[in-house]
């Protein structure tokens, strides 16, 4: 008897795609009219200014000036490194290679698929880098020491954003089972706090923390690290109501199960409950740390210079005075943050698939 092929796959050609994606409907073909003409209106005139009318080499703004309806990218390249340390000593910025090097390695290293010892270099960068982090960015131990008046640039908007990302998670998903919580005293002051942190925009929690606090309380506080705890304390209350979302759209059975199994409270929150209760928040987990990310220029507000301040104090040199310094010292700092916040995008996505992957099979 003879073995049945499976039916044969036609993949269709550009032209059935188009007419299937693009234009199967007289609205559809309206709609990508309209959309192509939008991009024609957007793109060509920003690639000629950016690539085509675009000034690149040079040491000052007359090399810009001769390109005056392009981009002066010359102004980028002569203060790249301030771009990235801000006004970190010269002598020392060593250090803070190291620090920016390690970082993207051990990201790499947990983010690429089938990299051996995750488990260890995921402990690793959660214990001790943030230790050696401190120690060479700081100062001690036989290093000079810096002050964070001096920090700025790419380092202050990494810190910060690493930081409160660190920090926001584990405190969120602890005042998310507070909210939960039969025990009105602590349910209570989850509620409370979480409440209150929602309550205020971030940049008066950082104009108070740095500034009224110290007042109040009599004491010198350093800014950048009370900027640090003030973040992480906003973080993790809008974490907290992205966990509880989570817990919720657990179904009633798996803490059934997980009580028939004779699991304590803390055990079955711990490997069966907040495993599901993160991976189905995952998305909005992700959407806090990308407006994280991009709430670190509000630290301009308490006199640090980030991405975005070291920007705008270039632009305002009268060295680099020309119609385009300003536009595109903006346009390169947007494709900083672009680029960071969509790596953080797509690898979520692609950590969703690979967490659903068992419930597709």
């Amino acid at each position: 008897m003879s073995q049945r092929r499976p039916p044969r796959v036609v993949m269709p050609g550009p032209v059935e795609w188009l007419r299937e994606n693009l234009f199967s409907t007289p609205f559809n073909s309206v709609l990508t009219l309209v959309a192509l003409f939008l991009i024609y209106w957007i793109v060509v005139p920003f690639v000629q200014w950016a690539f085509v009318d675009a000034a690149w080499a040079g040491t000052t703004r007359d090399a810009c000036l001769e390109r005056e309806n392009g981009a002066c990218w010359p102004f980028i390249i002569q203060r790249v490194d301030q771009f990235i340390y801000g006004f970190y000593d010269v002598a020392e910025r060593w250090r803070v290679d190291i620090v920016l090097g390690a970082l993207a390695a051990g990201l790499l290293w947990l983010t690429l698929p089938r990299m051996p010892a995750k488990r260890g270099i995921g402990t690793l960068m959660l214990t001790l880098f943030p230790v050696v982090a401190f120690v060479l960015l700081v100062g001690g131990f036989g290093l000079e020491r810096i002050p964070t008046e001096r920090w700025g640039g790419l380092i202050i908007t990494l810190v910060v954003a690493v930081t409160g990302i660190a920090a926001s998670l584990p405190l969120g998903i602890l005042l998310a089972l507070g909210r939960r919580s039969e025990l009105p005293v602590v349910k209570g002051l989850s509620i409370a706090f979480i409440e209150f942190w929602r309550g205020v925009p971030l940049i008066t929690v950082l104009f108070m923390a740095v500034n009224m606090l110290p007042l109040f309380m009599g004491v010198s506080v350093n800014k950048l690290l009370a900027a640090l705890i003030a973040v992480a304390l906003f973080s993790s209350a809008y974490m907290a109501e992205v966990v509880r979302g989570g817990l919720q759209a657990i179904p009633k059975g798996q803490y059934e199960a997980a009580a028939a199994m004779g699991l304590g409270y803390w055990q079955s929150m711990i490997f069966i409950i907040l495993p599901q209760a993160l991976r189905l928040s995952l998305p909005n987990i992700v959407g806090n740390f990308i407006g994280l990310l991009k709430d670190t220029s509000l630290v301009s507000i308490i006199g640090f210079f980030d991405l975005l301040g070291i920007a705008q104090v270039g632009t305002s040199d009268a060295n680099w005075a020309t119609p385009n310094t300003a536009l595109t010292g903006y346009v390169f700092v947007g494709a900083v943050y672009w680029a960071m916040c969509f790596s953080m995008s797509r690898y979520a996505k692609h950590l969703e698939g690979v967490l659903a992957s068992g419930e597709k099979r």
